[in-house]
């Protein structure tokens, strides 16, 4: 039941979003890069192991190196769009570049 509802509120939150990105583009990309995710993992992480401040610091560090990675998909993904390349060439582009740079933020945090 505890998964259930997890994934029930962590949808809520997306589709809310996702909702607000449609009437309010630059207000949903505003939302979109507020550490909701992250927010609903700490929570159900500290929830399953209370305590384990461990996991919660290699998290937090995972995600403080990812932003770099994520920067830069959607620094590709722009420079795509502003060429108006098709949707699918711009996010492979900007998944490439994303997937290079999340092999180098682990390699470096190994």
């Amino acid at each position: 039941m505890q998964f259930f509802t997890k994934l029930i509120i962590t949808n809520v939150i997306i589709i809310f979003c996702a909702q607000i990105g449609r009437r309010f583009p630059t207000m949903g990309g505003l939302i979109a890069t507020m550490p909701l995710t992250s927010l609903l993992v700490l929570i159900w992480l500290h929830t399953d192991n209370p305590g384990n401040y461990r996991l919660m610091t290699d998290y937090t560090r995972g995600v403080l190196w990812g932003i770099i990675p994520t920067i830069l998909f959607f620094s590709v993904t722009y420079l795509c769009f502003r060429r108006e390349l098709p949707l699918s060439l711009a996010l492979c582009a900007g998944f490439g570049v994303w997937l290079t740079g999340a092999f180098v933020h682990q390699w470096l945090l190994k």
